[in-house]
């Protein structure tokens, strides 16, 4: 049986491609890590932890104050949450604003929550 270059070139390509494609597949994390702050359930023991502090402040807290208050509350957890900074409490106040239409500014979750 004769093989020309370009039929073995074919074989090799997809036998590599095969190996390759498995290697990947092989060492991409399969389960969620320890530390991962992106469930679901992160999500909502942050959420839950900040209207705890916009409650305790009565809803007069800026961003920024509002994230100084949370890192220093005793319920947030720092090392799950290390991740954690201005850019993310944006996101999550962003998300809770989808959620709740109603709820356009941190005053507002406040009155939402009382």
């Amino acid at each position: 049986m004769e093989l020309d270059t370009s039929t073995i070139m074919l074989v090799f390509f997809l036998f590599l491609l095969t190996i390759s494609i498995w290697k990947i597949w092989a060492f991409l994390p399969n389960k969620a890590l320890a530390d991962d702050d992106k469930t679901e359930e992160s999500e909502s023991e942050l959420t839950r932890v900040m209207i705890k502090v916009i409650k305790n402040n009565q809803g007069e807290l800026d961003e920024k104050e509002l994230f100084l208050k949370i890192t220093e509350d005793e319920s947030f957890d720092s090392k799950l949450f290390w991740r954690f900074n201005l850019n993310r409490l944006k996101h999550l106040l962003h998300a809770y604003y989808r959620e709740n239409p109603k709820c356009e500014t941190i005053k507002d979750i406040y009155e939402k929550n009382v």
